[in-house]
């Protein structure tokens, strides 16, 4: 079978992006079985509310949900296991220190194929206040107005 070459995003966290600041973001592998990625990628997989953390040494992907595969009978796993990661060990460490020092935590952000296999985006992120949140949304809001506006003018210009 010929291994697709690219990415291909099966899920996304855009709650992360609403709660969080993203400072930097890192790719890692990730353990599974086989009905797990046959589940994923039918595109069964759910980021919200999930998190990584880390434990010996090792990090771990907590909170994500992996629909069972419907064909996959009692080869299925729990869904909301804890899923080992895989990243270079000195990544992991850096990692580790600056989640300790700093007070930020680790999300996942994306999940995608890449060149045939599962790789999760996490990132290294500040909890955003309430405030944040609002200023956030009320530019999101503005920039919409403005470019409905930008199309309202274009339209009536070429008429």
């Amino acid at each position: 079978m010929a291994i697709a070459r690219g990415i291909k995003i099966i899920a996304e966290n855009r709650k992360a992006f609403h709660d969080y600041f993203i400072d930097e973001k890192f790719e890692a592998g990730v353990v599974l079985s086989g009905t797990e990625v046959k589940s994923l990628r039918a595109g069964r997989v759910n980021l919200k509310d999930s998190y990584v953390q880390c434990k010996e040494g090792e990090i771990f992907l907590v909170g994500v949900h992996i629909s069972p595969y419907e064909q996959g009978n009692r080869f299925n796993l729990d869904p909301m296991r804890t899923r080992k990661l895989l990243m270079h060990k000195n990544e992991i460490i850096r990692l580790y220190s600056t989640v300790k020092q700093d007070g930020l935590t680790l999300v996942p952000t994306k999940c995608y194929f890449k060149d045939g296999k599962v790789k999760f985006e996490i990132g290294l992120a500040r909890g955003k206040k309430n405030y944040d949140k609002r200023d956030a949304s009320a530019e999101k809001s503005a920039k919409r107005e403005i470019d409905r506006a930008m199309k309202n003018q274009r339209k009536n210009s070429d008429v």
